[in-house]
C-alpha cells in the first residue's frame, strides 16, 4: 500500500494523523467526530474512485 501512495500521500498521512492527535489531545470528543468525517470521506472517495473505474472498464 505505501508503495501506492508515494512522497505525497505518506506525508498527507502523516498530517493527517498529526493533525488528529492535536485535536485529540485538546477535545477527545471532538477528534472522534473528525475522525468519523475523515473515515466517510475516504469511503465516498473509494466508492466514486471504483465507479468510475467501472465506467471506463478498468474495474
Amino acid at each position: 500500500m505505501i508503495d501506492k501512495l508515494g512522497t505525497k500521500g505518506i506525508a498527507g498521512v502523516v498530517l493527517l494523523v498529526a493533525g488528529m492527535g492535536l485535536v485529540a489531545y485538546q477535545a477527545p470528543i471532538v477528534a472522534a467526530g473528525l475522525a468519523l468525517v475523515v473515515a466517510g470521506l475516504g469511503l465516498v472517495a473509494s466508492g466514486l474512485v471504483q465507479s468510475v473505474m467501472g465506467v471506463f472498464g478498468m474495474a
